[in-house]
């Protein structure tokens, strides 16, 4: 069976969509069978790191959840569809399939006014990796705590939480923390993203993360205008390989696949 693996944040504008999706395809390129799933349903996103947008995105998770197909039928297959950009273009032949949320106005309005069944979508999930015989599927994870959010820390075999160095991810973090112990997550990861260069000494700032949270700190990814320049056109990591910041999101990749 395979694992599941939630990357969350307490708070949004982490960068965590984006390492979500470069996660995913680090796997994928290491010859994993991987899905990703958009359920920041509120504000969707990681469709467009993988080149979709509404011309090309079929069928979404709104649909599935609200009883209009079945979950594989969402599954968009990012390895046979590889979309134009000298990062993803590597994806090409790679079992990666992506489940996106809907990015029509009407459908996000139906979500925050009516909900959804996350019995349904817990079934879904599961229904996912059996199908698609999946050794990994990433979950990318509304920010913040909600009844959703909890499902999805509650079924992760890993739980990546990624923070910035500032005192209110430090406050919001130690709280997920402590909820996800309390739901016995067996596996728990943290990243940082967004340290500004030499103003941390990494050493110090990784000592200090773990003894705060006592779990181990998988990467320090640097705060960096090459990232933004990228504006979310390409999958970074598979772009630009030997950046500092690939080179630190590969390492948070190997710890999520070292994990047994």
């Amino acid at each position: 069976m395979g694992k599941i693996v939630s990357i969350h944040s307490f708070r949004g504008g982490t960068g965590k969509s984006n390492a979500a999706a470069n996660l995913a395809a680090q796997a994928a390129l290491r010859g994993k069978r991987v899905g990703v799933v958009d359920t920041d349903i509120q504000s969707p996103g990681i469709h467009v790191l993988f080149g979709l947008d509404e011309t090309n995105m079929g069928a979404t998770l709104n649909d599935f959840l609200h009883g209009k197909c079945e979950i594989e039928d969402v599954a968009f297959s990012v390895g046979e569809k590889a979309a134009d950009g000298e990062g993803r273009k590597k994806l090409a032949g790679k079992d990666l399939w992506l489940i996106p949320s809907s990015i029509r106005g009407r459908e996000i309005s139906r979500v925050i006014r009516e909900g959804y069944d996350v019995n349904r979508l817990n079934e879904g999930l599961q229904n996912l990796i059996e199908k698609k015989k999946l050794d990994y599927l990433f979950i990318d994870t509304h920010p913040g705590l909600n009844e959703e959010t909890l499902l999805s820390i509650a079924i992760s075999d890993i739980l990546l939480v990624i923070l910035r160095p500032d005192n209110q991810d430090f406050q919001g973090t130690a709280v997920t923390v402590d909820i996800a112990r309390s739901l016995d997550v067996t596996n728990l990861l943290l990243m940082v993203n967004k340290a500004v260069p030499n103003k941390y000494d990494y050493n110090d700032l990784k000592q200090q993360i773990e003894e705060s949270y006592k779990a181990p700190l998988t990467g320090i990814l640097p705060l960096n205008f090459d990232i933004a320049d990228n504006a979310s056109k390409d999958l970074f990591s598979l772009r630009f390989p030997d950046h500092p910041w690939s080179r630190e999101l590969v390492k948070v990749a190997e710890a999520i696949l070292a994990v047994e």
